[in-house]
């Protein structure tokens, strides 16, 4: 007797549907065909443990599990369990009618509880799309399932417990979660918020100028100076994820499996802050079944590479497409996948590798040219792509023992949301792919960054004197236009252009020697 059931592979983040083969023939051994890899092949043995354990066997005869397409790699224990349930059906030790009408996935251990498994969110959505009843899967992952409507996500917690739902001897009743009420509830949570932070002004009003037009940033400042502190805060005045990039979020970190247990809907903008010892391969993402990387994780949030020049070259490098394209494209022998990667990068250095060049009170002990080594380790068309170039400088004592809270997260927010409300009507005309001042492309710099007389008087004048290079220019008239934007006003003035020039401290030509 042939048994059929239905399992799924993720590729990038996407959900194929695998169908799961198995026939009973005479002979002997248990064979995995369909290109399974060793996690797959290993499963004869999980299985057997499993089966043994709730009393019933593996037929010693010649048992074939066919994964279809065959031309498809698949990877992962998930298919535990559908391989279990196939091997009863077709022995005929259980009878399951409606075994087809489901997708099942699960890890089984020895002695047959359910382990938790990957991508449960990009599964459940395929599922629906190809009309199945439900979703059989690990407790663990039912509420990330359940996000998807129209779909019975049925919870088990071992091998027995499907085998008794599928056989109609156990009612599951399908776990229901109100999506939009979920996400409405959870909506800016976050375990920190600007209200911390004494101080640092002339950094809270550069981290809302980038959140305002979505601006990269580097901040240049000693140790000890905040900068670690300030990065983290950023996502919190970012403005909050709609209920679409919420999903597409919770997909990528699902497929990563780095959602945890019983975790549902991500609701805040994530966070990502990588060491400086992560390869090329873990940032962008890679692998023989492509894995999204920490670009891909901070999809629709914010990437942080702390200490910028002590990550490898080869890494900083792979990150220049990414920046421009907002997406990263994987390609291998067999196939070609697309991680989505839309983040604010935010990075952060030292001055010179003492840490102490051009600070108030402490002296550079760095050699001569050590400064200039240092932040050639940062290469030129990476600078480019960020807008702000910011100085960090120690908090004061007076400052840190002031009693008076500072400004909230979410009263920035408020202004930066009004700003992105203005980008947004600005750019209905423009390519959906510009939503934000910095997407901007030249030609649009230009039409839309206007400057008066006395603007461009001021600009060239600080271009010739401060030694700004030519990269600068474009940067300075994006962020000018975000500052105009918060302030309401729709010409960019000469005080939006004198503000937006500070921001490019690494851009002068002097600035190496203090």
């Amino acid at each position: 007797m042939i048994s059929k059931t239905y399992g799924s592979s993720v590729y990038g983040v996407d959900a194929t549907l695998i169908e799961i083969e198995v026939n009973v023939l005479n002979g002997k051994n248990l064979y995995v065909v369909g290109m399974p890899d060793s996690a797959i092949k290993e499963s004869e043995h999980r299985v057997e443990s499993a089966v043994k354990h709730f009393g019933y066997v593996i037929p010693r005869q010649k048992v074939l599990v066919n994964l279809a397409p065959a031309s498809v790699k698949k990877e992962g224990a998930a298919f535990d369990l559908p391989i279990a349930l196939s091997i009863l059906q077709a022995s005929e030790q259980i009878g399951a009618k409606e075994l087809d009408n489901y997708v099942i996935l699960g890890e089984l251990s020895l002695d047959g509880k359910l382990r938790p498994i990957k991508g449960a969110l990009p599964i459940a959505i395929e599922a629906r799309k190809k009309g199945f009843k439900g979703f059989i899967l690990p407790k663990e992952n039912a509420k990330e399932a359940a996000i998807v409507n129209n779909l019975d996500v049925i919870a088990v917690e071992s091998l027995l417990e499907a085998i008794e739902f599928v056989q109609g001897d156990k009612e599951i009743t399908p776990l229901k979660i109100d999506t939009r009420e979920l996400f409405s509830d959870t909506l800016n949570d976050y375990e920190v918020d600007f209200s911390q932070v004494q101080g640092q002004e002339n950094m809270k009003r550069a981290l809302e100028i980038a959140a305002a037009g979505g601006h990269n940033v580097i901040m240049i400042g000693p140790p000890g100076a905040g900068k670690t502190m300030l990065a983290k805060r950023l996502a919190t005045i970012l403005p909050s994820l709609t209920l679409q990039e919420s999903l597409e979020t919770t997909k990528i970190h699902s497929v990563a499996g780095k959602l945890e247990e019983n975790a549902h809907l991500i609701s805040t903008r994530p966070f990502r802050s990588p060491h400086h010892t992560i390869s090329d391969v873990a940032l962008v993402g890679g692998g023989g079944i492509p894995q999204p990387g920490e670009i891909s994780l901070s999809h629709n949030g914010v990437l942080f590479l702390d200490e910028l020049p002590e990550f490898k070259r080869t890494v900083l490098e792979v990150m220049r497409q990414p920046l421009e394209e907002r997406q990263v494209t994987i390609s291998r022998a067999k196939m070609s996948v697309d991680f989505p990667a839309n983040f604010m990068l935010i990075a952060s250095m030292n001055p010179c590798p003492c840490g102490y060049h051009n600070h108030p009170e402490k002296d550079c002990i760095c050699p001569p040219g050590a400064v200039q080594r240092y932040l050639n380790k940062v290469s030129g068309p990476l600078l480019d792509r960020i807008d702000l170039h910011v100085e960090v400088t120690p908090v004061s004592f007076d400052q840190m023992t002031e009693t008076k809270e500072a400004e909230s997260s979410q009263e920035i927010r408020e202004r930066v949301i009004k700003a992105r409300e203005i980008q947004k009507e600005r750019f209905t005309d423009q390519s959906t792919t510009v939503h934000c001042n910095a997407m901007m492309p030249s030609q649009v710099v230009k039409k839309i960054c206007g400057l008066d007389p006395l603007g461009k008087n001021l600009l060239k004048a600080a271009m010739d004197r401060l030694g700004l290079s030519a990269r600068a220019y474009d940067r300075i008239l994006k962020v000018s236009r975000t500052i105009a934007d918060l302030a309401g006003s729709e010409k960019i003035l000469a005080e939006h252009i004198a503000e937006a020039i500070q921001y490019r401290s690494l851009d002068r030509d002097n600035w190496a020697e203090g």
